[in-house]
């Protein structure tokens, strides 16, 4: 059994879950949930292409080919009592300038897992380890910014 910390504010955290407990009852936040949170977060942030390492991406393909998603990938999660450590791996899609996404992902990371998680953030650690340009993919803008 993991051990558990309890807390002055009724909040306890075992190995990866962060539990709250009040005299109406008990909530339990799963580590994948707080992962999840912060990949929905950074994926809906302009300019970026993709979460995750290359291999993370070829099984996230498979997973969607199947039906499947994992909204976690290329999130890790470092949760402690009141606050979170975040890790991402980003692909960035190409002109976009890479530190205009990278704050853009910190602050919709934080927002997210704060407002939603009810945790601190002290850290939102990005990694760029690719980008993505569209021209590559098939898509071409010509100068009046239609694709063919």
């Amino acid at each position: 059994m993991a051990s558990t910390t309890n807390r002055v504010d009724g909040t306890a955290t075992t190995g990866t879950t962060t539990t709250q407990v009040t005299t109406k009852g008990r909530t339990i936040i799963d580590d994948t949930v707080v992962a999840k949170v912060a990949g929905i977060a950074a994926r809906d942030v302009p300019g970026v292409f993709a979460l995750g390492g290359n291999a993370a991406r070829a099984f996230g393909a498979i997973r969607d080919a199947i039906g499947s998603s994992a909204l976690g990938q290329g999130v890790r999660v470092e949760v402690g009592e009141t606050q979170v450590a975040v890790d991402l791996t980003i692909v960035v899609d190409y002109p976009t300038p890479m530190m205009d996404v990278a704050t853009a992902v910190r602050a919709a990371v934080t927002t997210a897992v704060t407002e939603l998680v009810g945790l601190e953030v002290a850290e939102v650690n990005i990694a760029i380890n690719d980008v993505n340009i569209p021209a590559l993919n098939g898509v071409v803008d010509d100068a009046e910014g239609r694709v063919r």
